[in-house]
């Protein structure tokens, strides 16, 4: 009767000691003591949560978001991305955009939707009709206009929606595309490379840019703007219509999906994400605007998390965003239900190899795969850990309001991790 029993007993104990371990440490980690906590892990075999500290509670996720538009993605789009919809009227090709971020970018593979449009032998028109969203997303700070990271939303988004500023020996500094060469200018009041806030038009500081440089910059976007980029970039003229009764649309396809998730899961790539959303309200016939695409998506395929969530946009970067660790473990099953864990893997960043966990996890093979996810005072990590004897977990890991620098909690959040890994 004993023996009989005995496996049963053993997984107890092993789940309880999960339970303990995570407990013991946040409680007695003086890094961990001053802000506000949350973990969950859960043994998707046994179907077991086997440490929850706070997993009820809500956080700001930061870029932990990007994981709802992975799986918002996965469940509308498929092998390729949907690049534009184009119709025939008479002697024109009339085309709109589906939110797809690929076209003329810079750090993603040569997009279908160039040669498409430049061998066709129609007149070029672009309808924005379909366009319903801001710039900026909810809680966005106004002052990161300047900064990488803060590209702006849009239809048909080209070359990023960014230019970009490179300065092999600091003098020289060089622009692409060419096309805002001209609108670069000395300037003695500024340090470095800036835009200024309600054009485009950029300053650089008279002394050297550091030797090496590569800055991205966000562009100013509007729809006149993208159809003079796609005239100069075409060598066609592109013109502008807004018609909302237009039906029958074809789609031509740019590039391979994984290469776009790739990129946003990878470097936390945040224009990525949001265009990412963009093209799910795309997929479900809806305008293109954030806000819809986030409601549909809660109603049809994330109904049933745990805990409502607080979703506001595609990459994070709002801070009116609100999700408990217990529904992240929601969401990473959603996400291993929907795609192989090989193919997962490869997309998301594994620990100590490549993207944003390059410089976690370090000494050993790759045992996490996870989204990192950093704001001011915020550093969350959600994903899939890999334990020493293959078992299989899911995990999140949620700091919000700590003051230290941010640096200590991400080592410590790699410390208690590997120490699961190591004991489990």
């Amino acid at each position: 009767m004993t023996k009989k029993f005995l496996p049963v007993l053993l997984l107890t104990l092993s789940g309880c000691s999960v339970s303990h371990y995570i407990h013991k440490e946040v409680k007695t980690s003086p890094v961990l003591s001053q802000h506000h906590v949350g973990i969950s892990v859960f043994d998707p075999a046994r179907q077991k949560t086997l440490a929850s500290y706070q997993d009820d509670h809500y956080f700001t996720p930061a870029s932990n978001t990007k994981l709802f538009s992975f799986y918002s993605a996965l469940t509308a789009l498929g092998d390729s991305i949907p690049g534009l919809q184009y119709q025939i009227q008479n002697d024109s090709l009339i085309f709109r955009g589906t939110g797809d971020p690929s076209l003329l970018h810079p750090d993603l593979p040569t997009s279908a939707v160039v040669d498409f449009l430049k061998n066709r032998p129609e007149k070029l028109v672009f309808s924005t009709a379909n366009t319903d969203n801001p710039v900026y997303g909810p809680g966005w700070s106004w002052d990161d206009y300047n900064d990488y990271y803060q590209a702006e939303r849009s239809p048909l988004p080209v070359y990023g929606n960014i230019a970009r500023f490179t300065s092999p020996s600091g003098l020289y500094v060089r622009v692409q595309p060419e096309f805002w060469q001209d609108s670069l200018d000395l300037d003695t009041t500024v340090v470095g490379l800036v835009r200024d806030r309600y054009r485009n038009h950029f300053r650089r500081s008279l002394n050297a840019l550091p030797s090496g440089l590569e800055q991205d910059i966000p562009v100013q976007m509007s729809n006149p703007l993208t159809a003079k980029l796609l005239s100069w970039e075409l060598k066609k003229k592109v013109t502008l219509m807004n018609e909302a009764s237009l039906d029958q649309w074809k789609t031509v396809y740019s590039i391979p999906s994984d290469s776009l998730y790739k990129r946003m899961m990878e470097v936390s790539d945040n224009m990525m994400a949001e265009q990412t959303m963009l093209l799910y309200a795309s997929a479900h016939d809806l305008p293109l605007n954030t806000t819809q695409a986030i409601e549909h998506a809660k109603l049809s395929i994330l109904a049933d998390l745990p805990d409502r969530p607080l979703w506001r946009d595609g990459s994070g970067l709002s801070r009116y965003n609100l999700f408990t660790p217990r529904t992240m473990i929601a969401l990473l099953g959603k996400i291993s239900q929907k795609i192989p864990q090989e193919r997962l893997f490869n997309i998301l960043p594994a620990g100590g190899a490549t993207g944003t966990l390059r410089n976690m996890f370090k000494g050993q093979e790759a045992f996490v795969h996870a989204k990192t996810g950093s704001l001011s005072n915020v550093y969350c990590l959600s994903g899939y850990l890999i334990t020493k004897k293959g078992k299989l977990l899911y995990f999140s890991f949620m700091n919000n309001n700590f003051a230290r620098p941010t640096t200590e909690i991400r080592t410590e959040v790699a410390r208690i991790l590997t120490g699961l890994h190591d004991k489990y």
